[in-house]
């Protein structure tokens, strides 16, 4: 009766997470179409975040003596890596688009755990993954010559690739007596995360006037503080904190498979929102994509193999999961995830 009771409230947040991390490209791209630089947004984003949990990091302090190398991974990854590459994406193609270029993400988990942890991987599963490249294949519309803009396809899979290192790290040590608190790892991470953005994105240079205006959302005026703030509370803070709570409390597994509706929502919410509709090809091959990460990680073998190196990554949850996060110890188990993101998102 408790582990149903666990399992509902893993797949409430699990949703809770998708929606919210779903909603941020939304929000981000009126602030990028009203003259903020997509770094800018993600420092915005990060750094927002990262003092609303800056109590939570001082409240787990002893982290970073005993996980460095789990929380500079998360930062740079999960934290960083993801949410520059997705909001740079989406100033070039529609969200929707850059958001399922991401969701490649678990077929390159696969490519982890069979070139590089030199682990076998289930037929299944490799179908799943040539699904997910047919599909993507489609959402690009490839017989087309690329009508997208190349340089926007690179950096939504750049989100993907940074994705993996967060699906890889999020479930790390979920199941030892030492395990580490997830809620402090995304502390750190965003902390880290805001350090390194600060380096990169300059945000001394901003033109910071956009924020006391308002940003047009598809012919309607909404005030850019209003769209931020969703940015950092929900989009950000509270898709984390779901997502990586949903992962200790269901199989990364399912919470992988959860999180591939961050998709969908961030699909259909630009299509509402942002006007940003998609072709029929595009749909069904979206569709595609969806089916094919969804296969290649309810396929994947569920052992964990020994130590490997990790990063951090991306979305969609630290299951990472869209999106997760960083560190050096055992191996999560492949389907493990975000994201969008956790993109990511």
């Amino acid at each position: 009766m408790q582990a149903s009771q666990g399992r509902n409230v893993g797949l409430g947040l699990a949703l809770a997470s998708a929606f919210s991390f779903g909603g941020s490209g939304v929000a981000a791209k009126p602030l990028i179409e009203a003259g903020l630089d997509p770094l800018h947004v993600v420092w915005l984003r990060v750094t927002g975040a990262a003092l609303v949990m800056l109590p939570v990091a001082w409240r787990h302090r002893s982290l970073l003596v005993r996980r460095p190398a789990l929380l500079a991974g998360f930062g740079l990854l999960a934290v960083a890596g993801v949410q520059a590459c997705y909001f740079a994406a989406i100033s070039r193609i529609p969200v929707g688009v850059a958001l399922l270029v991401e969701y490649l993400a678990p077929a390159l988990v696969l490519g982890w755990v069979r070139f590089v942890q030199r682990r076998p991987v289930t037929r299944a599963a490799a179908i799943g993954v040539v699904l997910a490249v047919g599909g993507l294949a489609s959402v690009v519309e490839i017989w087309s010559g690329l009508s997208f803009d190349v340089l926007g396809l690179v950096l939504a899979l750049g989100a993907a690739c940074c994705q993996v290192g967060y699906f890889v790290l999020s479930d790390q040590g979920g199941d030892t007596d030492d395990a580490p608190d997830p809620i402090g790892v995304i502390a750190y991470g965003l902390l880290i995360g805001s350090v390194l953005l600060t380096l990169v994105a300059r945000p001394w240079g901003m033109d910071w006037s956009v924020l006391g205006g308002s940003a047009d959302m598809n012919g309607t005026d909404v005030p850019a503080a209003l769209l931020l703030g969703w940015i950092v509370l929900i989009a950000t803070v509270i898709a984390y904190v779901t997502g990586v709570i949903s992962v200790r409390k269901l199989s990364p597994q399912v919470a992988g498979v959860v999180a591939c509706l961050e998709a969908v929502i961030a699909t259909v919410l630009a299509w509402v929102l942002l006007g940003e509709h998609l072709s029929a090809p595009q749909i069904a091959g979206g569709a595609v994509v969806l089916v094919g990460a969804f296969i290649a990680q309810s396929s994947a073998p569920k052992e964990p193999s020994g130590p490997v190196a990790g990063g951090d990554g991306l979305p969609v949850q630290i299951h990472e999961a869209p999106v997760q996060e960083a560190s050096v110890h055992e191996a999560p188990t492949p389907e493990s995830e975000l994201s969008a993101g956790r993109t990511a998102p």
